[in-house]
C-alpha cells in the first residue's frame, strides 16, 4: 500500500505534463492503476518473506527479492505503457475521454516502476529496524 502515494505523484506530475485536467476518467485510471502497483508490491513482499523463511536477514532478502522481481516488475509497466501510449497519442474526438485515463495510468506507472523495487523494500527494511516485519511474517 506504501505505493500507492506514489502512484498518484505519477498521475499530477503526467496531468500537468500533458497539459489535462484532472477529471472521472484520471480517477479511473489512477483506481486502476493502485490495482497494478499493489499487484507488483505484493509481488516483492511476497519474495521478501520467502527469502526471510531460508533465514535471511531482512536487508539481504529484501535487496534480492527486488533483483529477482525486477525484470516481472518492468516487464509489466513496459507493456501495460507501450500498448496504452497509442491511445494517448490519439487525436480523434472518441479517444479525448479516454487520454486522461491512459495518462494516469502510464505516468503513475513511470512513476511507480523503479519505486516498487526501491521503496518497498526499503521500507519492509526500516520496519525490520523497528521490530515490526517479525508481526508481518507470523502468518
Amino acid at each position: 500500500m506504501a505505493a500507492i502515494p506514489f502512484a498518484f505523484i505519477g498521475v499530477i506530475w503526467g496531468h500537468i505534463f500533458m497539459g489535462l485536467d484532472l477529471c472521472m476518467p484520471s480517477l479511473m485510471g489512477a483506481i486502476s492503476l493502485c490495482g497494478i502497483v499493489v499487484n507488483d508490491s505484493i509481488l516483492v513482499v511476497e519474495f521478501i518473506k520467502i527469502r526471510r523463511r531460508a533465514k535471511l536477514t531482512i536487508a539481504d532478502a529484501a535487496r534480492q527479492a527486488s533483483r529477482e522481481r525486477f525484470r516481472a516488475v518492468l516487464l509489466t509497466s513496459v507493456t501495460t505503457i507501450a500498448g496504452l501510449i497509442p491511445l494517448l497519442m490519439e487525436k480523434s474526438m472518441q479517444a479525448q475521454i479516454l487520454i486522461p485515463l491512459a495518462a494516469s495510468i502510464v505516468f503513475g506507472l513511470m512513476a511507480t516502476t523503479v519505486l516498487v523495487l526501491i521503496v518497498v523494500p526499503s521500507m519492509y527494511t526500516i520496519m525490520g529496524d523497528l521490530g515490526l516485519a517479525e508481526k508481518i511474517e507470523v502468518d
